[in-house]
């Protein structure tokens, strides 16, 4: 489903006045910053506007690889507001996993995100917040913020939350919620944010694993028109809890909840706290924030990040990813229980001083029109999207993109898992931020659909064979890994630095590996699926995801998961699982014939499919993953093993697979 837009996608650095070839300059000088004598905007990167040797942005890329220290140390001092310079822009070794920027630099990630731009921007709007049911918005100004920022600090330090303490937040994507991130961050403390929909089990295992002493919650949550006990699964969670010594509430909905011991209402306190709280100068290598891996499998890894390396990143790369320019409105709608709400959502978007959407509820609420029934509504200039949200609004198909005015909009962004998603970026939780995207770039410079393309500044993507050697060239495959390290980078798992090191550090060593795969392709990267996606069928490797996009391909498919299955003749057999569209009128054994014969087109005979079951819906966690290994176990007859399904976003779907599963192994 392609969505057009009212102005091309300007994701440049750099622009020359006549991107449009001269046929209409003033759609693109509108936006654009001051244009040299030599052609090349030079606003957007002032920091080396007097630097001759800075022409184009391959120059800039090439400096950020080849002078990290120039490049992000003059970012960091124009870009950030800092309390004490730091004296050392990277002190980095990858062999190690030992990673640090900023030394002995002095910053509060609030301060940069609410308090410097109050005397110019005080009455600009920092949130508009997208509630549960169209139409019912609310706007957050810069001041207004920092009042409740504020006060909710107060409340922390009068409840004993010091430096260091980890506080757990288990809210609706809310003005509060943002004001608690960035409350936690004000004082000192380590956020977790825990998404509002995850189980008491889930929640009590990211509590318990963080030590948190402290959880942020509300009575209610309302998404999609249903109402979510939140408080309910947080009493839950905390009777397994013992660090917890306080629960503070907010009142969402108002609904009447049971209040214990540990309890107390959020706008009761706030009401007894100044709106003024001075923020604590952070070492920039101290830990802003702990976030959680879904948990698909293994123990959910606390990924750390740090005040300085991260804020700037997001910061940067928020700004030229997306071209953001000055008094636009930023719609991002992921939660902000994932790495990219924190990102592009809160620290992003606000350390800019930019409008900043805030979505409460879910793309198909109340119909599939819902985002641009919003951005019609809001006059939304960019608007930045999940894949798994894209996969739902395909079933739906064209026309309720169609029924709603988008001229507004200017950018629109998606994220990247595989190939067989239009998307501009790979996985954000490690890296802190977009590390490849067809924008910034030259001017003029192609973009191609469902391809990140280019590495973002700092970024100096390889791809590693088997033995550990560098593939030189285009056409080659292999391990995606980063050679040089990057001020967004993760620092540690949380009580955990050997498994930080173990993960992404030992597979090869001397890079940052990503665990995915990737094919360069006239200098160009493409995602290719996680490097364990890997089937070996009578001898032939294939990656799913390439199976997987012949698939997908298909005009009446929304999306597909492959799995390997025990095959008493070729090892391992291919199990395809497809999900439709909605209103397809072919049966299921027509459609059979045509995947089996798209794949065998596609790819070759070998890779034929042995089994196909379609089913309504794909496993899914609430960050979107697909849980691979419940359909391994259910093609492998193996659906009393599954294990914990209680991060799955809709548990209900397992019981449909095996029940589908089992109907077609009778017959």
């Amino acid at each position: 489903m392609a969505v057009r837009v009212a102005r091309p996608f300007n994701f440049v650095f750099g622009r020359y006045c006549n991107l449009c070839g001269g046929a209409n300059p003033s759609v693109h000088c509108k936006f654009n910053a001051k244009t040299s004598s030599r052609g090349v905007s030079t606003t957007p990167f002032p920091e080396f506007a007097n630097d001759s040797s800075i022409r184009t942005h391959d120059d800039l890329h090439k400096l950020s690889i080849r002078s990290p220290e120039i490049f992000w140390g003059r970012l960091a001092r124009s870009r950030l507001s800092w309390a004490k310079d730091f004296n050392q822009v990277l002190d980095c070794d990858l062999k190690r996993g030992h990673i640090r920027w900023f030394l002995d630099g002095r910053i509060n990630a609030s301060v940069n995100c609410v308090d410097r731009h109050l005397e110019k921007k005080g009455d600009q709007i920092a949130l508009i917040w997208e509630k549960d049911e169209p139409g019912t918005q609310e706007y957050v100004t810069y001041r207004e913020l920092s009042k409740m920022v504020n006060k909710i600090s107060n409340v922390l330090k009068r409840r004993r939350v010091k430096r260091g303490d980890r506080v757990a937040i288990y809210l609706p994507k809310s003005p509060i919620a943002i004001a608690s991130m960035l409350a936690c961050a004000r004082i000192g403390a380590i956020h977790n944010v825990v998404f509002a929909g995850f189980s008491a089990e889930a929640l009590a295992g990211r509590i318990q694993d963080a030590t948190a002493g402290t959880v942020i919650t509300a009575d209610q949550g309302l998404r999609g028109g249903k109402t979510i006990a939140l408080k309910k699964t947080v009493d839950e969670a905390v009777a397994k809890c013992p660090s917890v010594k306080q629960v503070l509430v907010y009142q969402r909905t108002g609904a009447e909840v049971p209040m214990g011991k540990l309890d107390s209402y959020l706008e009761k306190e706030m009401e007894l706290e100044s709106d003024r709280c001075d923020p604590v100068d952070m070492n920039s290598e101290e830990n802003l924030f702990m976030l959680y891996t879904s948990g698909s499998t293994g123990k959910p890894k606390g990924i750390a990040h740090t005040h300085g390396g991260y804020l700037l990143y997001t910061n940067v790369s928020f700004k030229h990813v997306f071209d953001y320019q000055d008094a636009e409105l930023f719609g991002c709608v992921a939660d902000i229980g994932w790495i990219t709400g924190h990102s592009y959502v809160l620290y992003g978007p606000l350390s800019n001083g930019a409008t900043t959407l805030l979505f409460e509820s879910t793309p198909l609420y109340p119909n599939p029109g819902r985002y641009w029934e919003m951005v019609e509504r809001l006059k939304l200039n960019h608007i930045y999207l999940a894949p798994t949200a894209l996969r739902m609004l395909l079933k739906a198909g064209d026309s309720w993109v169609k029924k709603y005015d988008r001229s507004s909009l200017r950018v629109l962004g998606c994220e990247m898992t595989t190939t067989n998603n239009s998307a501009i970026l790979i996985k954000l939780l490690e890296t802190g931020g977009i590390c490849i995207s067809p924008r910034p770039s030259n001017p003029g410079a192609e973009i191609i659909p469902a391809m990140p393309m280019r590495p973002f500044f700092g970024i100096e993507p390889v791809i590693m064979d088997p033995k550990g050697n560098e593939l030189k060239g285009d056409n080659v495959q292999g391990s995606l890994c980063m050679k040089s390290p990057w001020p967004g980078a993760a620092r540690t798992v949380y009580g955990d630095h050997d498994r930080y090191i173990q993960t992404y550090f030992s597979t090869f060593p001397g890079y940052y590996c990503t665990g995915d795969g990737a094919k360069r392709i006239n200098g160009n990267f493409q995602i290719t699926g996680r490097m364990d996606d890997v089937l070996n069928i009578s001898g032939h490797r294939l990656g799913t995801a390439e199976i997987e996009d012949a698939l997908d391909d298909h005009p009446c498919v929304a999306e597909t998961a492959v799995v390997g299955f025990p095959h008493d003749v070729k090892g391992e057999g291919m199990y395809v699982y497809v999900v439709l569209k909605d209103d397809i009128s072919e049966s299921e054994d027509e459609m059979s014939v045509e995947l089996r014969e798209r794949v065998k087109t596609n790819i070759g005979g070998f890779a034929q499919p042995d089994r196909i079951l379609f089913i309504p819906a794909l496993p899914k966690t609430r960050s979107g993953k697909i849980m691979r290994r419940i359909l391994r176990k259910v093609a492998a007859d193996s659906a009393d093993e599954l294990g914990d399904v209680s991060t799955l976003y809709d548990p209900s779907v397992v019981e449909d697979i095996i029940s589908k599963h089992e109907d077609t192994v009778r017959h």
